[in-house]
């Protein structure tokens, strides 16, 4: 095979991965290992590690999953002209650059890859990390997959709540702490919330392929207008448990700082409410509530990055964990930073 059709297919598998929605796996281990450091509950970079690169693989096997299943229902059907580009699937098996049957292998060896981890983490840190991680895989593959398929009865959105904010968020932490606490729950909790705002707003757009294919979301059940009800409810929900928390003294003030990114939650809203009907007018909305996402993560993580040097936390750990977030999450940037030069 020569070079040229090797970065072609590289690009393809990419293209698959859809890295730009791994984010929501990536901020609550980074989250949770650094809510450890800030409070001196202990901090280990191997560990901290070892998990990072492990959510990410499983989300990758999780949007591969993902694509495959709506692939065999026939899900994720818009020309593409009229397809939003934050929402659906890759399209790489409907447009044929990759077959199921190499992509089921793909997404197995990753959660393969991630049991052999979650196995090493549970013999050296302990029995709970089994149950973080099988819960965290077994969302991950039943999202789509039958018998169960949490995202075509409706359950998905709840599913992924949970599973991307407090048992990721929590996992991590207890990897380091060895403890569950009320502080890192409530500290990753707003971090789920947003993904279930996620995956409501790129509900909209695709309520007609999912209807049509019997893939009953919440928006896909109760209508668009409902999906963007539950989608300002859900960021009211968000800013509220990080306020609240900050101001009683659960979490650090510092983190107040995540609430930049209410200019954005707002005009995502202003341009949802206006293209409801029009999913490729929608794609701006969705491309700002991936955006708020981040800074509201990154608002978090500043705060702890704050309090734990007021702390007196290693300062050594701390750029090793800022370090590592920044090389998982360049190609998203770089992604986003593109979008936003094309919008």
């Amino acid at each position: 095979m020569s070079s040229t059709n090797q970065i072609s297919k590289a690009k393809v598998w990419w293209r698959a991965f859809r890295y730009h929605f791994v984010p929501p796996s990536i901020f609550p281990a980074v989250l949770g290992g650094l809510v450890s450091w800030a409070t001196n509950s202990g901090f280990t970079p191997l560990y901290f590690l070892l998990v990072l690169v492990a959510i990410i693989i499983n989300h990758i096997g999780l949007n591969m999953t993902d694509d495959y299943f709506d692939y065999k229902h026939s899900v994720d059907k818009l020309a593409p002209g009229e397809k939003n580009p934050y929402s659906g699937g890759s399209a790489t098996l409907s447009s044929g650059l990759l077959t199921p049957k190499s992509m089921f292998k793909a997404f197995t060896l990753c959660y393969l890859v991630t049991l052999i981890v979650g196995l090493y983490l549970t013999l050296t840190r302990g029995l709970p990390i089994l149950a973080f991680g099988i819960f965290g895989v077994f969302c991950a593959i039943f999202y789509t997959a039958p018998p169960i398929s949490f995202g075509h009865h409706g359950l998905g959105e709840l599913a992924m709540l949970v599973n991307f904010g407090s048992i990721i968020g929590l996992g991590a932490f207890y990897v380091q702490a060895q403890t569950i606490t009320l502080q890192a729950f409530l500290a990753t909790l707003p971090l789920g919330v947003m993904l279930f705002s996620m995956i409501v707003i790129n509900e909209i757009p695709d309520i007609k392929e999912d209807t049509a294919a019997g893939k009953l979301t919440l928006v896909a059940r109760y209508g668009k207008h409902a999906g963007v009800k539950l989608y300002i409810a859900s960021w009211i929900c968000t800013y509220s448990i990080i306020v609240a928390s900050a101001l009683l003294g659960f979490i650090p003030i510092y983190t107040l700082v995540a609430l930049l990114s209410l200019p954005l939650v707002i005009h995502s809203i202003t341009v949802v409410r206006v293209h409801i009907d029009n999913p490729r007018l929608m794609a701006p909305a969705n491309l700002d509530m991936i955006v708020a996402h981040s800074v509201t993560a990154f608002g978090l993580i500043a705060g702890y990055a704050v309090a734990g040097t007021l702390n007196k936390a290693n300062p050594f750990q701390l750029v090793f964990i800022l370090a590592m977030l920044a090389v998982a999450y360049a190609p998203v940037a770089w992604a986003l930073l593109n979008s936003r030069k094309k919008a």
